[in-house]
C-alpha cells in the first residue's frame, strides 16, 4: 500500500520482503507439563533430586499409586508395606496414630521400602513456626527425618515452616510437599490461599518438590502433584471426604500420583485392589501423554 501511495520505492519493498523471508522464526509450541512423560520431567535440570527419584521409580514400576496406610497397629502397617509394596511408588503413613510405635517399626519400614522399591511419605502436615517444626521433624519419639523420605506442610505459618524443616531435611536428601488443597468438603484451602501455597513452594525449590492438591495447581513441570481421596467411584463419606476417580484425577485434573486409602484397605483382597488402582492410574497417565511410554 505504501508503494502504491508513492511513499516507498520498489527497492525498499524488495529489501523488506527479503529481510522477512530470511529471518523466519518458527515459535516453539509450548508443551504442557501434563503431556510430558515422567522420565522427561525427571531429566529437567531444575527437577528436585527427590522428585527425580520418584518420577524414575514410577516409570520403572509402572505405578503412580500411593497407598494411605491409615492404621493404628504397627504390625498391620508393616503387613501392608510388605503386601502392597510391589504395587506402589509411595507409602503414606500417619505414625502418630499408631498405638504401639517404636524405633524398630521405622527401621523395619525402611527395610521394606528398600526391598520393594517405594518411598515413605509421612503425612505429618507440619503447621507451626520454624523452630518448633524443626524439633518435631528431627526429634521426639518419632524422629521422622531419620526414616521418612517425604513430609508435607500447611502454608498457614508462612515460609518459616519450610525453612525450619529444610534445615533438617535438606542435608539428609529429603523432600517436602506443600498442601495447596484438601479433599474434605468445606476446606478453606482454596482461591488466594492455594495461590499463596503454590508461591511458597515455588520460592523454596531446593526442598519443596510438589503439592498435595485436587489437581494441577502449578504449571512448572518439575513440581509433582499428589491427589488424595481417590476411589473407583466418585462420592463421599459422612465426615466430609470427597472422592474422585483415577481417570478424573490424572487426565482431567492433571495430577501425577493418586493417593488411595479405604478403596484398598477396606478390600478383603488388598493386593488385587492395589493392583487394580495401580493399573487404572498408570493407564490414565499413558493416555494423558498420548499413549507413549
Amino acid at each position: 500500500m505504501l508503494q502504491r501511495q508513492g511513499k516507498v520505492d520498489t527497492e525498499m519493498v524488495e529489501d523488506v520482503r527479503r529481510f522477512i523471508a530470511e529471518n523466519q522464526v518458527t515459535a516453539p509450541i509450548p508443551t504442557a507439563c501434563t503431556a510430558l512423560s515422567y522420565s522427561a520431567r525427571a531429566a529437567l535440570p531444575v527437577t528436585h533430586p527427590m522428585a527425580k527419584r520418584l518420577l524414575l521409580l514410577m516409570e520403572k514400576k509402572r505405578s503412580n499409586l500411593c497407598v494411605s496406610a491409615d492404621v493404628t497397629d504397627a504390625a498391620e502397617l508393616l503387613r501392608l508395606a510388605a503386601e502392597l509394596g510391589p504395587s506402589i511408588c509411595l507409602l503414606k503413613t500417619h505414625v502418630d496414630i499408631l498405638e504401639d510405635f517404636t524405633s524398630d517399626v521405622s527401621s523395619q519400614l525402611r527395610a521394606l521400602a528398600l526391598q520393594h522399591d517405594f518411598l515413605i511419605f509421612e503425612d505429618r502436615k507440619f503447621a507451626d513456626i520454624g523452630n518448633t517444626v524443626k524439633h518435631q521433624y528431627q526429634g521426639g519419639i518419632f524422629r521422622i527425618s531419620s526414616w521418612a523420605d517425604v513430609v508435607n506442610v500447611h502454608a498457614v505459618p508462612g515460609p518459616g515452616v519450610v525453612r525450619g524443616l529444610q534445615e533438617v531435611g535438606e542435608p539428609l536428601g529429603r523432600g517436602c510437599l506443600v498442601i495447596a488443597e484438601m479433599s474434605s468438603k468445606g476446606s478453606l484451602a482454596t482461591g488466594p490461599y492455594t495461590k499463596a501455597a503454590v508461591q511458597l513452594a515455588e520460592d523454596h525449590p531446593s526442598f519443596v518438590f510438589g503439592f498435595i492438591a485436587g489437581g494441577k495447581v502449578s504449571e512448572q513441570p518439575q513440581f509433582l502433584h499428589l491427589t488424595p481421596g481417590v476411589q473407583m467411584q466418585p462420592g463421599g463419606d459422612s465426615l466430609g471426604q470427597q472422592y474422585q476417580t483415577p481417570h478424573d484425577v490424572i487426565i482431567n485434573k492433571g495430577s501425577d500420583i493418586i493417593i488411595v486409602g479405604r478403596g484398598i484397605l477396606s478390600s478383603s483382597r488388598r493386593h488385587e485392589a492395589a493392583d487394580m488402582y495401580r493399573r487404572a492410574g498408570w493407564e490414565a497417565y499413558v493416555a494423558r501423554i498420548g499413549g507413549k511410554e
